[in-house]
């Protein structure tokens, strides 16, 4: 007879309890789930993309519906437990009581708020659960917000909330950022990085008062007497274990749950896993102790041997792009060395801190790819006298077998977190290489390592093919869906050499499994063909991603956002007057400057649209295409109009740029840059295409990136004249267009093809440069239309719910 299990949480400590019983075995409880946020398990470690708008809320989903459902748990979502009653062993609900023969506790944390006077005001909230960042998400760029906190919550909830535009000040009562993964120097490192993202910082500051008005917050006061205004104030001080429910039960507690090393508590049919917990004197916030303890309390719920254990743990982080590593002790001490690199231009600092030849603690920042081999170091007491000479460069630096790029890999220990979004070590990559899991697909599927961020997905293949030896096989191309088990390159290869000109002969000629394709492939054929045989195929709008069919970005109360194009980021007065206007007329709530230099006007009603493209149009105001696979803006500094320090004309290039490319679709958006100088104002050198002029004339570089991850342009030739600079960036263009892989940005396609390919085919090769401008001008010459007068002329066109378009895969 099933025994009857309830869990009370469903975050990830349970969610992997959960996983790991009804995977081994199935039949053996009867599991009731309650949880008081109204939903299952997600992962809260990336709800930081959520807010930066990187990942939408079901991307980071673990367990949905269907997964509770296909398991037989009773889920009581939304649903507050009142108490446990050890003596009879009931879980009251608000709802009902719920018998049980196990219990499971995973309550987690409660977020530490600061009792300032004031701290109970609207507006004063914490950064722990998605109605956080879902309030955090509606801040806009006339917004101001105060973070207190400089650890890593404060800062990504800081850099998100900065990405969309607010004012964002962090106050942090130390002398420097995250004290406690980082020492002085990468402090300032990253401290320099945020406030280059817009980001104020407040250090060594103490904050004494909330100050309110009509019962919201206004303001921050600072023991100095600073106030500091805010519409929002979020307070990121840190978490305290939420024992409530097991203290009333009478359950053993301290600053944690008491539990032995079978997580069991001082019930013995009473468990718990997770933030809740003290096991040892210690309490946990890192992911990868969760999971442990995890897997041990399934195994004794099902009557197996396990025990946890505590490990030494290293930090690996990405904050707003920034990579940073620390482990072991590295404060000043008596006896103990420092080895320093520090590469400003390249903003890499790194330090060891070494011990009676020993490596006691190493701190890293802007490079951590070597992380996980000092950690070896510093875990196994490795005597570092015979490398020291060469320590700080790496394993790579260290001769031998070590010369060996995966010799690294096969350093580390079992216990070496490789996916820390997950907290998956590398001893459970072997165990499930070993279990057969010999692909990256199937160690993703088992283990869950590199699928969330997808950081350590190189990583994870290492360790396959440290593992696997001669047995492994470089991953091969994933098809482009399930309707085929082709890749996009084969696609795209076979839409050429056999001449498909339809999406019709695309579904019969390659043997498409689904009749008319599905989500995912429908908008990469639509593109390919369209790219491929622009005098032949016709754009198929429903083969587009919603935002691409309704010209404006879809926002998540159902609203749109509509920005009108600026040429070069110049406008006019009689513009502002049109855009002013229509914000008037359509009841826009917000009016926001975009980083493009563009002025985007956000919740517009869908069935306003028409009307206000119309009104946009009167004034000579075109579609921004925002929302497109295709040029997005070129931003540009005044040149030589106005600045004193300008060497050509920025802004005349940009235009002029802006007015060919506008309309050309693309694998993925297109951002482009010109700066009037090496100062660098329109940012050229993170765009995917930017143009630097210089005195002698203009250096053209490719390859940018400043999303989540941040990538610097490599330098592909230099011009003399702004004609040759606009005919490489078309070839540029045009070569990204006939090679690149859908929903690819350029840096990727830049990545496959390598620079010298690039050189070869725009700067090398003149006549095959032409041959690339004359295929681009061709395209442009069908497609470069205004979709807002095409649709305002087409006074039947219909902007229907979107429940009824047929694709509504997020982009």
């Amino acid at each position: 007879m099933k025994q009857r299990l309830v869990v009370i949480g469903a975050g990830m400590a349970s969610g992997r309890v959960l996983e790991h019983l009804t995977d081994t075995s199935p039949d053996a409880f009867d599991i009731t789930l309650f949880n008081a946020e109204p939903r299952g398990n997600y992962n809260r470690i990336m709800l930081s993309p959520v807010l930066l708008g990187e990942k939408t809320y079901d991307e980071i989903v673990t367990h949905d519906d269907a997964w509770y459902t296909e398991r037989g748990i009773a889920c009581r979502f939304g649903e507050t437990v009142a108490k446990i009653d050890c003596e009879m062993k009931v879980v009251e609900g608000e709802n009902g009581h719920v018998p049980y023969d196990k219990l499971v506790i995973a309550t987690g944390s409660n977020p530490f708020i600061i009792p300032l006077p004031g701290h109970d005001l609207d507006g004063v909230i914490a950064y722990r659960d998605l109605e956080d960042t879902q309030q955090m998400m509606g801040m806009g760029s006339g917004n101001q917000v105060v973070v207190i906190g400089g650890g890593l919550l404060g800062l990504e909830a800081a850099a998100g909330m900065a990405a969309h535009g607010v004012d964002v000040t962090v106050v942090h009562i130390m002398g420097h950022l995250m004290e406690r993964q980082l020492d002085e120097a990468a402090g300032y490192l990253l401290k320099k990085s945020l406030e280059d993202k817009g980001i104020k910082i407040c250090l060594q500051a103490n904050s004494k008062e909330v100050l309110g008005q009509d019962g919201k917050v206004r303001a921050l006061l600072l023991d100095d007497g600073t106030e500091l205004p805010c519409d929002l104030l979020v307070m990121a001080v840190g978490i305290r274990p939420n024992t409530a429910l097991a203290q009333e039960a009478g359950l053993a507690t301290g600053r944690g749950i008491h539990v032995d090393d079978q997580m069991l508590t001082s019930d013995p049919d009473v468990y718990a896993v997770g933030e809740c917990v003290e096991h040892g004197g210690e309490i946990f916030g890192l992911v990868a102790p969760l999971y442990d303890q995890a897997k041990v309390a399934a195994r004794a719920l099902l009557e197996e041997d396990a025990a946890f254990a505590q490990k030494t743990l290293s930090t690996k982080l990405k904050v707003t792009g920034c990579d940073l590593f620390s482990a072991g002790d590295f404060a000043d001490g008596p006896g103990r060395e420092d080895i320093v690199f520090r590469d400003p231009s390249r903003g890499v600092y790194k330090r060891l801190v070494i011990e009676e030849d020993r490596l006691v603690g190493a701190v890293m920042y802007g490079d951590t790819a070597d992380g996980s081999w000092f950690f070896g170091l510093i875990k196994d007491g490795t005597s570092i006298e015979a490398m020291r000479e060469t320590l700080i460069f790496g394993p790579a630096y260290q001769g031998g077998d070590t010369a060996d790029p995966l010799s690294a890999v096969a350093a580390l220990p079992p216990e070496a977190e490789i996916c820390g979004c997950n907290g998956v070590c590398k001893g459970d990559i072997i165990e499930a290489i070993n279990a057969g899991a010999n692909d990256l697909g199937a160690v993703r599927a088992s283990t869950k390592a590199s699928a969330s961020c997808g950081t350590c997905t190189g990583l994870v293949e290492q360790v396959l093919q440290v593992t696997l030896g001669d047995d492994f096989q470089m991953p091969a191309a994933q098809p482009i869906c399930g309707c085929t088990d082709l890749t996009h390159e084969d696609v795209r290869r076979l839409i050429k050499g056999q001449e498909l000109k339809s999406q019709a002969a695309v579904w019969q000629e390659l043997s498409w499994t689904t009749p008319n394709g599905c989500h995912v492939c429908r908008p990469a054929i639509n593109y390919y063909l369209l790219a491929d045989w622009p005098l032949e195929y016709q754009d198929d709008p429903q083969s587009r991603f919603v935002n691409e069919r309704k010209h404006a970005n879809i926002q998540k109360d159902g609203t749109f956002s509509v920005v009108p194009r600026m040429w070069g980021g110049i406008t006019t007065p009689e513009e502002l007057r049109a855009i002013a206007n229509a914000a008037d007329k359509y009841d826009v709530p917000t009016v926001k400057v975009t980083g493009g230099q563009r002025i985007d006007l956000l919740g517009v009603k869908g069935e306003d649209l028409p009307a206000i493209w119309s009104d946009l149009n009167k004034a000579g105001l075109v579609s921004g295409h925002a929302y497109s696979k295709g040029l997005r803006t070129v931003k540009t500094c005044v040149g030589t109009d106005h600045c004193r320090f300008g060497t050509q004309d920025s802004t005349g290039l940009g235009i002029k740029l802006e007015k060919i490319l506008w309309g050309s679709w693309t694998p993925h958006k297109l951002k482009l840059a010109v700066s009037g100088c090496p100062r660098n104002c329109a940012e050229a050198t993170c765009k995917d295409i930017g143009v630097v002029c210089v005195d002698s004339g203009f250096q053209i570089s490719i390859g940018g990136a400043a999303g989540m991850g941040v990538k610097e342009t490599e330098l592909l030739c230099q011009v003399s004249t702004e004609d040759e600079a606009i005919e490489v960036v078309m070839a540029v263009t045009q070569a990204y267009r006939e090679g690149g892989k859908y929903l690819d940005r350029l840096y990727k396609w830049l990545g496959k093809v390598g620079m010298d390919w690039v050189k070869a085919q725009v700067v090398d090769d003149v006549e095959n440069r032409a041959s690339l401008v004359a295929r681009f001008e061709l395209s442009q010459s069908i497609f470069r239309k205004d979709p807002w007068a095409e649709h305002v002329k087409e006074k039947a066109q219909t902007y229907a719910p979107i429940a009824d378009f047929t694709l509504e895969a997020a982009e």
